[in-house]
């Protein structure tokens, strides 16, 4: 009986301290381990280098989340969250977060849960460096716009700002960014601060035009249900964010490119 009633409070104990369970993200960095989906192709948020290395803006967000979660850098675990593919990555425990540019919306909600934001901007327009007519979303009827599959963005010009549009998709903003400068689209959209980092990176061949034309707010993906992890993985930006990481970090990766720093933002996602 006393064998009985020792392992059963150790079992409680265990449990209590969130050991074994792995069922919830907080329970699984208790390994010491987590899976972290992010993009591999944004300049200053969040790419893979040819080294190997991950840098970004988003980069230093998922290290800090981790370390505050229990989990150190050597811990962590890289994966390429597309687009497309960021719901279903959380839903079958592909990853344990996704810290991807992952604007929360109300249909991505029925899905996963967020917590953030972390970060505030507005949806951009990229063009070519010598393009005079395009000023704006506007000024695209009859033009080739350019967004990645899984993206609202190219949608949502179509929708608001011009019927007669022609949309194109690639898998990736580099491929769109690539087909910019070879001449087969005329403008790539998405949020302002992804374009920055491009055209950053080819000051000479492209630019940023018109004003942001909408407000994207950038939460980190959690699977559905899982509010103890949501909750814990909010302390962390807050922490990030009191400590001046937050801004260091955007500083660091983002300033670079000229794109102006915002305030931070205040956490809206909660349990």
């Amino acid at each position: 009986m006393r064998c009985a009633a020792l392992l059963t409070a150790v079992a409680v104990l265990a449990t209590a301290c969130g050991s074994g369970d792995t069922s919830t993200v907080i329970g699984r960095a208790d390994s010491g381990k987590l899976t972290i989906g992010i993009r591999y192709d944004q300049p200053g948020l969040s790419q893979k280098r040819l080294d190997g290395r991950y840098v970004g803006f988003d980069v230093d967000v998922a290290r800090y989340v981790a370390n505050e979660l229990g989990v150190e850098d050597s811990g962590v675990t890289f994966k390429e969250a597309r687009g497309a593919v960021r719901e279903s990555m959380l839903e079958t425990g592909e990853v344990d977060l996704v810290i991807a540019t992952y604007s929360i919306t109300d249909a991505r909600k029925e899905k996963v849960a967020f917590a953030g934001p972390y970060f505030e901007t507005g949806q951009g327009m990229l063009v070519r460096f010598t393009e005079s007519s395009i000023q704006g979303p506007e000024t695209l009827n009859g033009r080739k716009l350019c967004s990645v599959k899984g993206s609202t963005s190219a949608q949502k010009v179509k929708a608001d700002y011009a019927q007669g549009v022609e949309l194109k998709e690639y898998g990736q903003y580099s491929d769109c960014v690539i087909a910019l400068m070879a001449g087969n689209v005329d403008a790539v959209t998405t949020d302002e601060v992804i374009l920055a980092g491009f055209a950053a990176e080819n000051p000479e061949l492209l630019k940023l035009v018109g004003k942001p034309f909408s407000k994207e707010r950038y939460g980190i993906g959690v699977a559905k249900g899982d509010g103890k992890s949501r909750d814990a993985v909010n302390e962390a930006i807050e922490k990030m964010i009191s400590s001046g990481e937050w801004k260091r970090a955007l500083e660091r990766n983002v300033g670079p490119s000229g794109y102006e720093i915002p305030a931070p933002p205040q956490i809206t996602e909660k349990s």
